[in-house]
């Protein structure tokens, strides 16, 4: 088979544990720093000697820099000055642990911890140089880099149609609109990222629209590509930059609307974690799997039991699905929402008269662990919905983004080798995480297909010996195109025990595959 190369994402590169401070803020990492000069310091209680100790006090200092390595994980970087002899160093990490060390004074002091849960600490470093009799203290405040998701009720946060979030107009081609996320809603201001499905409607010509935080550069990477007269719809995880505002980028020579719809978000509290499933199909009414063996009628709904079932637990808050509409009689769209509460005026997906359109849905559930699904055209479609995973309280898995934004990690229009017929590209050579949010675009079609997405068991050297095996051809879609269009969709991708994942060109013609990455899950 022609197999693209492994392309690990390295999603720990900017923050290893082997960087000294100005290393790792150089390359992105968030440093939280406490000079020296912050250090409390006193003699150490003795009946003997107490002014020679007051004295030697003014020079026993720390300093401390901090930087998260993983999801739950932080660095400490202790650096002494003022010591004579060797040093009894606690450090309190803010949780109600501490670690005891004897360090030397010459010599920075690395210390690691993982948290348990996502959040911000004080951590408190006490040093006691045993010669003088001295103690200095120092704190500095961390925050981890993972965070914790949150569903939001659907809501409309832009529309450029009737001047919801901007002023009323059509973005203009090659303009850009910032979004305000934090405050808006019941998003809270320690938001780090959101969860936006993105509509492009009323197009005239062909083009991109880019999506990145404030004070991020301008990523290379797409989020939803469209064509003279489509309605596109993606959903798109991106993070919002520190004064609470996403970007927005028509990249086409021609004015479009743009609506931003958000369904969660997450934040540094500890709220539900992630935990990924093999792509597993709940629903699909052309059989009547998990419904009725029917199209759902215009303007009909249906409810469907997420949690108890096929894996998801009861106490789940939300789940992360692909929804597929097939066959649909008319153009319309589909809106996905949690049960107990009337339809949101928010789309999920938008469709033509016999178009077949899957896009990733992250859904609050309801009280009772259902989600309804509601066709707003006036004829009926064909839905299939396949679950790849789920947010709960337990789940320990915390979403890191992408440091410096999306980037790309393969392009096949760039290798000169697109995905071949029924064959599979082995990408993310990355251990130890959960899942990997990535954008997935399909290109220069020639024919009618689909993409899937699923764990390969093989590992990085099989692939380099030679020994690895072509995993199962999985069932489940994650992306469907026609001849001579683009497509994309956001898939949460579950890797095998070995960190690989294969992307799978279910169609009978060659295929460019583009994959765009986001950021990862990770557990402690």
């Amino acid at each position: 088979m022609a197999q693209a190369q492994p392309a690990a994402p390295q999603p720990h590169k900017a923050t290893s544990p082997d960087m000294d401070p100005a290393t790792a803020e150089a390359s992105g990492a968030e440093v939280f720093k406490s000079s020296p000069d912050q250090s409390v310091r006193s003699p150490l209680p003795s009946a003997q000697n107490q002014a020679a100790s007051a004295a030697e006090t003014r020079n026993l200092a720390v300093k401390l820099d901090s930087w998260s390595t993983s999801a739950h994980g932080m660095l400490a970087c202790s650096t002494f000055s003022g010591a004579e002899g060797p040093l009894a160093v606690t450090i309190s990490w803010g949780d109600g642990t501490t670690d005891t060390v004897t360090a030397d004074p010459t010599e920075p002091l690395v210390s690691n911890h993982a948290y348990a849960e996502v959040g911000t600490y004080t951590i408190t470093v006490t040093v006691t140089d045993t010669t003088t009799k001295t103690q200095a203290v120092n704190k500095v405040t961390v925050k981890t880099m993972g965070s914790d998701f949150t569903p939001h009720a659907p809501l409309r946060l832009l529309d450029t149609r009737n001047g919801i979030g901007q002023e009323k107009g059509k973005l203009h081609a090659y303009g850009s609109t910032s979004l305000k996320i934090r405050g808006n809603g019941s998003i809270p201001d320690d938001v780090t990222a959101v969860v936006l499905n993105l509509t492009v409607t009323n197009t005239t010509s062909s083009g991109h629209i880019l999506a990145w935080g404030t004070g991020h550069d301008r990523p290379r990477t797409s989020s939803v590509n469209y064509d003279a007269g489509e309605t596109v719809p993606n959903l798109v995880i991106m993070p919002v930059g520190r004064d609470g505002y996403v970007n927005l980028d028509n990249r086409g020579w021609e004015s479009v609307d743009l609506i931003a719809d958000v369904t969660g978000y997450f934040t540094t509290s500890a709220s539900s974690g992630y935990t990924s499933l093999p792509p597993t199909r709940f629903v699909d009414t052309r059989t009547g799997q998990g419904s009725a063996k029917a199209q759902v009628a215009g303007q009909g709904s249906f409810g469907v039991q997420m949690t108890g079932v096929g894996g998801v637990p009861k106490g789940a808050t939300a789940v992360s699905l692909n929804v597929t509409v097939t066959d649909p009689r008319e153009a319309g769209h589909l809106t996905v929402h949690p049960s107990g509460q009337a339809a949101p005026t928010a789309s999920n997906l938008n469709f033509t008269a016999g178009q077949t359109v899957p896009n990733s849905v992250i859904v609050p559930v309801g009280p009772d662990g259902r989600i309804i699904i509601r066709n707003g055209s006036w004829q009926g479609t064909g839905v299939v919905i396949d679950v790849n995973g789920y947010y709960a309280p337990g789940s320990q898995a915390a979403y890191v983004p992408s440091l410096g934004g999306s980037y790309r990690i393969l392009d096949t229009r760039q290798t000169g080798s697109p995905l071949a017929a029924r064959d599979y590209a082995h990408l993310l050579a990355a251990p130890d995480i959960e899942a990997h949010a990535v954008n997935v675009t399909v290109t220069n079609t020639t024919g009618v297909g689909f993409l899937s997405v699923a764990p390969d068991p093989n590992s990085p050297e099989q692939y380099e010996n030679g020994t690895a095996t072509p995993p199962a051809r999985p069932v489940s879609s994650a992306l469907n195109w026609t001849a001579g269009k683009t497509a994309a969709n956001l898939v949460q991708a579950t890797p095998a025990d070995k960190g690989m994942v294969a992307f799978w060109n279910q169609g009978w013609e060659n295929t460019d595959l583009i994959v765009d990455y986001y950021g990862f899950y990770e557990s402690r």
